[in-house]
């Protein structure tokens, strides 16, 4: 019977898979590289039928209209660049607030469900069904129009001390100035900051070698207060606050936290933080019990437990999800526009696209910014979830 040699598949065969997957790819980006050109092409095509001009050139062309809230110097005769910078922060600042607001609340809310006291779980289970459940839009309405703007005008304001003024034109506090004593007072909260880290890692490898847990908080809050005091004293005010006043129909000078701002901020905060809420207890519910016995059987305190023992292991399960809850943040700070705030949709993608009728150029850079607030977010998640995983020997 003779004997057939098996075939063998050559380098560069067509039968070999390695060189089809490699085919198959490249012919896929092909056809999305000519379908790109062939819109970008007619996109061209009809513009210049239509007789409007394309490119950023009107960047620099003057807005000449003026923005409630910049977090930069800004007027009128500004360039459309600058409201763009100016548009940016504000969608920063809002996102900011938010994440930072929901996820004290969320982390709160979260602990609440699985407190041993009744009416704290019931009450928090309420608070997540209800506001997870309302859409963020109509609770920004609700905040804004049935809240904030019912509240008295500035000459009927709700002051405190006279220094705090609450009135429907916004939230008026006073405005820090630079002293004299600035420098030092950074350089006395960067030498507390060192001191206090240097004596955590001390108190740290203590613990590790003797088991002896010692607290660094009374001695990290005795750093933070003295020092500065002491700088304070010897180098004189590192701030001047300006108090605002009225001053014929609304009040001139200090901060100023908008209705607009607070609603938004408000609304994003409560709605995101029920979601934050189910995600820490999840997280937590996914360590073991026995983790929590073991704990108990060595004596540590309820505190403690949670926070050098349940807590670290619940965050590799915690942080994936609670990347996603901040994206929204992100995202849903776009509804900003529907109540007037300045965001970027609101400015950038409304005011100034209705003006230049630039509307390629000004919808792909906004939606620019959205992908590469979305992409930082989402990399620093990234980066502290492989700080904190588990490591297994």
């Amino acid at each position: 019977m003779p004997h057939r040699r098996p075939t063998v598949k050559g380098a560069l065969s067509l039968s070999n898979p390695a060189v089809r997957a490699w085919l198959f790819q490249i012919l896929a980006i092909i056809a999305v590289v000519v379908v790109a050109l062939y819109l970008l092409h007619n996109a061209v095509t009809n513009l210049n039928n239509r007789g409007i001009t394309s490119g950023f050139a009107f960047l620099d062309r003057a807005a000449g209209f003026g923005i409630v809230q910049h977090l930069i110097d800004y007027e009128q005769g500004d360039t459309y660049g600058r409201v763009f910078l100016v548009g940016l922060l504000n969608t920063l600042l809002v996102s900011v607030l938010c994440i930072v607001f929901a996820s004290l609340l969320g982390f709160f809310l979260g602990l609440a469900r699985l407190s041993e006291n009744w009416l704290l779980r019931k009450l928090s289970t309420i608070y997540i069904e209800t506001f997870r459940n309302i859409p963020p839009l109509l609770q920004i309405f609700f905040w804004y129009f049935a809240v904030l703007r019912n509240l008295p005008g500035p000459r009927q304001a709700v002051n405190a001390m006279e220094l705090v003024f609450l009135s429907n034109r916004g939230l008026y506090i006073p405005s820090p100035q630079m002293g004299e004593g600035m420098l030092a007072f950074i350089g006395a909260l960067v030498l507390a900051a060192v001191l206090i880290v240097g004596l955590f890692r001390f108190n740290k490898t203590h613990q590790i070698k003797t088991g002896q847990l010692r607290r660094t908080w009374p001695t990290a809050l005795g750093l933070i207060i003295v020092l500065p005091l002491m700088a304070h004293v010897l180098f004189g005010a590192a701030l001047h606050w300006e108090v605002p006043q009225l001053r014929g129909f609304n009040f001139r000078g200090g901060m100023v936290l908008i209705p607009e701002l607070a609603a938004l901020t408000i609304a994003l905060s409560v709605y995101t933080s029920a979601f934050i809420a189910e995600i820490i207890r999840a997280g937590i519910q996914s360590v073991p019990y026995g983790q929590h016995e073991a704990a108990r059987s060595l004596g540590l305190p309820h505190p403690v437990t949670l926070r050098q023992v349940i807590i670290p292991q619940a965050l590799r399960v915690i942080i994936p999800p609670l990347t996603s809850q901040y994206l929204n943040i992100a995202k849903n700070s776009s509804l900003a526009a529907a109540i007037g705030y300045p965001d970027m949709v609101s400015l950038f993608a409304g005011t100034v696209l209705n003006q230049t009728g630039q509307a390629i150029e000004t919808i792909a850079i906004t939606m620019s910014v959205y992908l590469l607030i979305s992409l930082s977010i989402s990399l620093l998640m990234n980066i502290y979830n492989r700080r904190i995983a588990l490591i297994e020997r």
